[in-house]
C-alpha cells in the first residue's frame, strides 16, 4: 500500500512529467496536466504523438527530459507502462505515480526492483492541494471507509 509520506514526498517536487498528456481537454491526462500547472507545478507534457500541448513543447519520451525531472505521473495504458518505467529509470526519475488505470504488476515490480518509489491505486488530484471540491469529498469518503494511505 502507498504511504502518506511517499505521497507528500512526491508532491513536494515542483518539476513533474505527465506521461500521456493529450490536447483533448476531456482526457484525464490533460486534466491532470492543467490542474497541476494551476497549482504551481512545473509540468512537462510527454506524449510521442504530440509536438505541443496548449502551445508548450510536448516531449516524445521521458528520455528527452533527462535531468529536468525526478517525478512522473503515468496516464497511459498498463501495457505502455512497462516500457515507460524502463525509460524513467534510465532518465534518473526517482518517483512514479501510476494514475488509476495505468498500473501493471510488471511495471510496479520493475520500479521496486530498480529502486523507483511507486504510487498506484491513488488519484493524484485527491492529494495535490488545493484539491477541488469533488476530490476533497472523494478523499473524505476514502478516509471514512479507511482507504486513505497512512
Amino acid at each position: 500500500m502507498t504511504s502518506k509520506k511517499l505521497i507528500e514526498e512526491f508532491l513536494s517536487e515542483k518539476n513533474i512529467a505527465v506521461v500521456g498528456v493529450s490536447g483533448n481537454r476531456k482526457k484525464f491526462g490533460y486534466v491532470i496536466y492543467k490542474e497541476l500547472k494551476s497549482k504551481g507545478y512545473n509540468v512537462y507534457p510527454v506524449n510521442p504523438n504530440a509536438t505541443n500541448v496548449d502551445g508548450e513543447k510536448c516531449y516524445p519520451s521521458l528520455l528527452a527530459l533527462s535531468g529536468k525531472v525526478e517525478t512522473a505521473i503515468l496516464v497511459i495504458t498498463p501495457f505502455a507502462a512497462r516500457e515507460v518505467v524502463k525509460d524513467a529509470y534510465i532518465a534518473g526519475i526517482k518517483k512514479i505515480w501510476m494514475q488509476q488505470g495505468s498500473e501493471s504488476e510488471e511495471a510496479i515490480s520493475y520500479c521496486k526492483e530498480v529502486g523507483i518509489d511507486v504510487i498506484h491505486n491513488e488519484c493524484v488530484l485527491m492529494f495535490a492541494e488545493p484539491a477541488a471540491f469533488f476530490h476533497r469529498a472523494h478523499r473524505w469518503v476514502w478516509g471514512v471507509v479507511g482507504k486513505l494511505p497512512q
